[in-house]
Parts: C-alpha cells; sequence; structure tokens
C-alpha cells in the first residue's frame, strides 16, 4: 500500500497584477495612472492605485484614448 503523497504548503494566490510598492513609487514618479481593466476607471492616486486585481500603469492620456474614465471620488 503506498503512502498518502504531502501536500506542499501553498501561499495563498495574490492578483498577479498587483503591483509591488516598488513598482508603485516608481509609476507615481512617472507620472503614470493605475488601469483598472474590469471597472474600466483610472485612478491617479488613493487606495486603488495599484491595488486592483486586474489593472496595469499607463500615462492619462493612453488611458483616456483607451476608453477609460478617471475615478471620480480622486
Amino acid at each position: 500500500m503506498a503512502a498518502p503523497a504531502k501536500s506542499a504548503k501553498k501561499s495563498p494566490p495574490t492578483p498577479a497584477n498587483n503591483a509591488s510598492d516598488a513598482d508603485i513609487a516608481s509609476a507615481k514618479s512617472a507620472g503614470k495612472v493605475w488601469v483598472n481593466l474590469d471597472s474600466k476607471v483610472y485612478h491617479k492616486s488613493g487606495r486603488w492605485y495599484g491595488k486592483t486585481k486586474s489593472g496595469k500603469f499607463m500615462t492619462e492620456d493612453e488611458a483616456k484614448a483607451a476608453g477609460y474614465k478617471a475615478a471620480q471620488s480622486e
């Protein structure tokens, strides 16, 4: 009889596009916005800047040209 396979401990999944603190600092200094790909809203700063599950950095002009709207709460 075979011994049961040991399961490796897995860390909880992290969103692939959730930016690191270094990425956020670099993007802010370059004047980039964080685009939430799901909601079609971009953030210039604040709580969601670099923190949504599905997003990326780009210039504000690129975000507007792609049809994204500025977050109203910022």
